[in-house]
């Protein structure tokens, strides 16, 4: 799972996006012939129009002052069956300031899974306008998110995102929320087994041709990276410049894509205890990498006993592990020091003080325990669980985090049972998972100590992808290393990814960045 520092109020926004543009189609003209099936989404007129849809649209608000336009494309919901049912993928439009060097549409989507994208054409126009004198930017709420055709199951929670706690007791609590949640989606059983990575990239490439693009150039980060892949393997002669930040294991993808985070989070929290225990005068979490982390359980500990008081929210053993989760993968100095500060307060009412409110926290509470909207968390469940195959057996979760409680302790009764709702899903995906393997050129870049898609799994899709080459800053702490997607951005990466996007060049040979320290 991905929560980005792109800007706060932008992640606040993207968070809040619902909506969508248009119910489920009943159905559609039948194709011309036996061979023109597709065609007729291929070669729809899209028709584009301001972005914002109403006053309370503050993501489609952001597109219109930045200049957007924005469109909704039609795609078949099951592309096997291009006479069946359809719906509406939203897309916004930034057209290349240098319309006479002009070189194509490139796509933007930030990963997730199921986070909106739209927003991410005029990020990249920011961040980076030589790439927006170029291309055409082309964000994309991918199917059932955003303003595209909706997955909205209603969830009393903002997202799964849970541990199970310290024991069977605990984690029975958590595989019956799991169990209601999954139910909640019953109603969306038409849509949930096309909600995968495959049909998204196929999505990708009727938006592709409507456009009157030969080719597609693509920058995903996280979950993006593998459905970039998976484009590469359906439609590799349509592939143009693809740059993969932050790589997801090929193989990982579907509900067992966190299962091997948590010694990464735990190293990722170690080196923060260390920048912790520099600052030991300010924070009081301890003056040693050792007794920070002590703290750090302590907490826990505390919030397993009695949930801890943080204004009108409680911080139980549960959510505990879920808040560091969120906080852990930025590894700047302004990201240490809110973490830092959040474990404070959090330290302060395990000790039995009162926190009336403490604003920083109480926003990823909120987000955690608040009514979903729009149906984020539901819709980043389906595409979950429609990435690949399941156990239906729950308490096979249990065991493996049982089997792993010595080694991973405050993070592995999270990771592996992130996604237990699909243990209980009431669809089954269309269709296999896709096998990534081919030498299809693009830019892979990442961080050695990337806590969230960790190093192996990097170069696992460095390996599937084989005429790829790859960029890793040493060091870093941190997921996502591209400047549209992070606060931090490495001069070293984005050299490299401008000389691509822009002159076709990739690296001669797997390079590293040294990853000098923010802090």
């Amino acid at each position: 799972m991905r929560k980005t520092s792109v800007a706060t109020a932008v992640t606040v926004a993207l968070l809040a996006s619902s909506g969508g543009a248009g119910a489920l189609a009943a159905s559609g003209p039948r194709p011309s012939g036996p061979d023109g099936g597709l065609a007729r989404f291929e070669q729809q007129k899209i028709t584009w129009h301001r972005c914002q849809a109403d006053a309370q649209d503050e993501i489609g608000a952001h597109l219109d002052a930045a200049g957007a336009r924005c469109a909704e494309v039609t795609v078949p919901l099951d592309h096997s069956r291009p006479d069946g049912p359809t719906v509406k993928v939203a897309i916004s439009r930034l057209q290349a300031t240098d319309p006479g060097r002009r070189r194509g549409a490139l796509l933007i989507n930030p990963g997730g899974p199921g986070d909106p994208g739209r927003v991410y054409a005029p990020l990249l126009k920011a961040a980076e306008p030589t790439l927006a004198a170029r291309y055409d930017l082309i964000g994309m709420d991918p199917r059932f998110t955003g303003r595209s055709t909706p997955v909205n199951c209603q969830w009393p929670i903002g997202d799964y995102v849970r541990s199970t706690g310290h024991d069977r007791r605990g984690f029975g609590r958590i595989a019956a929320q799991a169990e209601d949640l999954a139910a909640r989606c019953a109603g969306q059983r038409e849509l949930l087994p096309h909600a995968s990575a495959r049909a998204t990239a196929r999505d990708m490439d009727v938006i592709r041709a409507a456009l009157g693009e030969s080719k597609l150039s693509y920058l995903g980060g996280s979950y993006g990276t593998y459905l970039g892949a998976v484009y590469m393997q359906l439609f590799p002669a349509r592939v143009d410049r693809f740059v993969l930040d932050s790589a997801l294991d090929p193989a990982a993808a579907g509900p067992g894509y966190a299962r091997s985070m948590g010694p990464y989070l735990a190293a990722a929290l170690k080196e923060w205890a260390g920048w912790a225990a520099r600052h030991h005068g300010r924070y009081r979490l301890g003056s040693t990498t050792a007794r920070v982390l002590a703290t750090v359980n302590r907490v826990d500990r505390a919030a397993a006993r009695t949930p801890l008081r943080i204004g009108r929210h409680r911080v139980d053993t549960h959510v505990f592990p879920a808040i560091l989760l969120l906080s852990l993968g930025r590894d700047s100095e302004q990201a240490y020091a809110a973490l830092a500060a959040d474990l404070k307060i959090l330290n302060d009412a395990a000790r039995g003080a009162e926190i009336t409110s403490a604003p920083s926290l109480e926003e990823g509470l909120a987000y955690l325990s608040s009514p979903e909207t729009g149906g984020a968390g539901s819709a980043r469940m389906a595409i979950t669980c429609a990435d690949g195959p399941a156990s239906r057996d729950a308490g096979a979760y249990y065991r493996d985090i049982r089997a792993h409680r010595a080694d991973e302790p405050l993070f592995g009764p999270l990771t592996r049972a992130m996604n237990l709702p699909c243990a209980f899903w009431p669809a089954s995906p269309a269709e296999p998972p896709t096998r990534i393997r081919n030498d299809v050129p693009a830019l892979i870049v990442g961080a050695s100590g990337d806590p969230k898609t960790p190093y192996p799994g990097q170069r696992a899709m460095r390996r599937a992808l084989s005429g790829s080459r790859m960029v890793t800053v040493r060091g870093a702490f941190r997921h996502l290393v591209s400047r549209v997607f992070t606060a931090t951005p490495d001069a070293c990466v984005d050299d490299a990814v401008g000389r691509y996007l822009l002159d076709g060049v990739l690296p001669a040979e797997d390079t590293t960045c040294p990853g000098a320290p923010t802090r």
